[in-house]
């Protein structure tokens, strides 16, 4: 079988061409593949399927097979395999998934994909619908017990939920240990990506993210986008204002316009194409 590794800012998948290519158990593959010692090595596997509502299909996979409904970093990438491999022939995609069709302006230079800019929808803010346990409509600047510990998080989704939290340095942090502990959280009952930002000005911040599934991530575009969206609501960041998301594997640009949709900017690479058994 096919593959082609690609990452945004870091966040690398294994790509798969639906159109030619068959995975009997997808879930399975995903674990097969996303293992750094007897795999290829990665945050998981998408597939780039044919659809009829869109130009194609994302079909997303975690590290630990569980199918995810969205990727930001990963929404690039298919619009940079799409165009790069002369499946779509033009700058403006629209990609289904699971959270709904994302559409994607590409930046080409010498005929490739080298930047794209999402739009990833607006961000779902009733605690119900995210989903978490929290009593009320939304869920900002709210007492989450840990331990024995009290942090205040605010919640969002962009297609997967996330909990934000403000730290004075996410250098230090020991996400090993205390990822696991957002993550399986009886609050959040489809489990939660976490976020451990540190504020450097209103059009600036540094983050760490735990992904449901598969950890330590070098970076989340859903991540970045709901952080943002969760720094304008704690009153750290402006909207419709250029926000630069910096992450362990690069940067992002994320904009929550005051039409209410976000916007997310950034690399798409290719890393290496080869073959591996099924």
């Amino acid at each position: 079988m096919k593959f082609t590794k690609m990452h945004g800012a870091g966040n690398d998948y294994i790509y798969v061409n639906g159109f030619e290519e068959t995975i009997k158990d997808r879930n399975a593959f995903s674990i097969k593949v996303s293992n750094r010692h007897f795999g290829i090595g990665s945050d998981g596997l998408i597939v780039v399927d044919p659809s009829k509502v869109a130009d194609c299909k994302m079909d997303m996979y975690n590290a630990d097979g569980s199918q995810g409904k969205m990727c930001g970093n990963g929404v690039r990438c298919v619009a940079k395999f799409v165009y790069d491999n002369g499946i779509v022939n033009k700058e403006d995609i629209a990609i289904e998934t699971l959270s709904g069709i994302k559409y994607i302006k590409v930046t080409v230079k010498d005929g490739k994909v080298v930047a794209a800019r999402v739009n990833m929808g607006k961000p779902i803010l009733k605690a119900d619908e995210i989903p978490t346990k929290f009593e009320g409509e939304t869920v900002v600047s709210q007492k989450l017990s840990i331990g024995e510990k009290d942090y205040d998080v605010t919640c969002v989704s962009m297609g997967n939920p996330h909990c934000i939290l403000y730290v004075d340095d996410v250098k230090t942090l020991d996400l090993e240990k205390i990822g696991p502990d957002f993550e399986n959280h009886e609050m959040f009952p489809d489990r939660i990506n976490t976020e451990f930002i540190h504020i450097i000005s209103d059009t600036e911040f540094d983050m760490r993210v735990w992904e449901r599934g598969s950890g330590e991530t070098l970076a989340c575009g859903t991540g970045a986008c709901a952080a943002t969206v969760a720094s304008v609501l704690n009153g750290y960041c402006k909207r419709n204002t250029d926000i630069k998301v910096n992450l362990i594997g690069g940067t992002l640009t994320v904009n929550w316009t005051d039409g209410g949709d976000v916007y997310m900017t950034g690399p798409a690479e290719t890393v290496c194409t080869g073959e591996i058994d099924e």
